[in-house]
């Protein structure tokens, strides 16, 4: 085991360019749209949630893989500028994660993703001590294998393991055995639990695979979460939506701050409800990533819809 400074959060998954284009509206199928402008920026969920985390003042590491482009020159640069330790497997001649955003007036975004099959991250590319000398395991499912690979590592190290999951990868099931928090999209639970209500369903995956927590994220509608105890349900808070580009990956980063404080739940999803509106408020996956002071002003004293708005449906 080499010698690693002991860490406070490391992630392993998806990091990505994301090129943010603006539209009035989105378009119809087979009109001609204008648009003014596109601009570049880094994104990709665990590669989002870690330089939140790491601006929040935590110490962190990421572990991915990466081109030998301008993108990946991209992704290293905002990496070490902001301090976080950095495990990127180069592949030559790969061309690294690449996505397309179009937001429509009210700031909804569309994604567009292109990846290279030689950047899947595999077991073979972890070293264990890049994940026990942490303090927390963040994880997505995309490249599941190597996820589950890590998962189990920090659970045999007795470290915590977050996840955020959208898509039912080939493998996920094993994977969630192996997550303690485990926040996911909207339309998640319903879809892998099959089941029409999103509380049962919630409830349904806590007893199946013994997660501390099971939550859903609602969009401009909250969270809710089960405990095993009782459903939590937090308000969104009422911003001006600019772009809503990794709002959950920024989320799952105030999520992840409130338990390395040791707050209560409540205290956490307050903080990663308001983490996510102000990030909503600016282009980009990390573009509205503001200071701890700033959410927790949020928190005290910004308008929030009276109750989650979300209907117990699969839609």
């Amino acid at each position: 085991m080499t010698n690693l400074s002991q860490v406070d959060l490391v992630g392993v998954g998806l990091n990505a360019t994301d090129t943010v284009i603006p539209l009035t509206k989105y378009p119809v199928v087979g009109s001609k749209v204008e648009y003014r402008n596109a601009t570049v920026h880094p994104g990709g969920q665990v590669a989002t949630t870690v330089v939140a985390c790491q601006n929040w003042g935590m110490k962190t590491r990421y572990v991915g893989k990466l081109g030998d482009d301008d993108a990946a020159r991209l992704h290293r640069h905002e990496f070490e500028r902001l301090g976080v330790d950095a495990r990127i497997t180069t592949v030559p001649g790969g061309s690294s994660a690449q996505s397309l955003i179009l937001v429509d007036g009210e700031g909804e975004r569309t994604v567009l993703c292109r990846r290279d099959e030689r950047l899947v991250l595999a077991p073979s590319d972890l070293q264990r001590d890049w994940i026990v000398n942490a303090k927390a395991l963040h994880v997505d499912g995309y490249d599941t294998a190597a996820a589950t690979t890590a998962a189990r590592w920090a659970r045999d190290a007795g470290i915590p393991v977050i996840a955020d999951l959208d898509e039912l990868y080939p493998g996920v099931e094993e994977l969630i055995q192996n997550i303690d928090y485990l926040i996911v999209s909207r339309d998640f639970p319903c879809r892998l639990m099959q089941e029409d209500d999103v509380e049962r369903a919630l409830r349904q995956m806590q007893r199946k695979f013994g997660c501390l927590l099971t939550a859903a994220t609602l969009g401009p509608d909250g969270v809710v979460a089960w405990d095993g105890k009782e459903i939590h349900s937090t308000p969104a808070y009422c911003v001006p939506v600019v772009d809503t580009t990794g709002a959950g990956d920024i989320f799952h980063a105030g999520f992840i701050y409130g338990l390395t404080q040791g707050w209560d739940l409540g205290r956490q999803l307050d903080f990663a409800c308001a983490a996510a509106a102000l990030n909503c408020m600016a282009v980009g996956a990390r573009g509205g990533i503001r200071s701890v002071e700033a959410v927790e002003e949020l928190v005290g004293t910004g308008e929030r819809y009276g109750a989650t708005r979300f209907i117990s449906s699969a839609v």
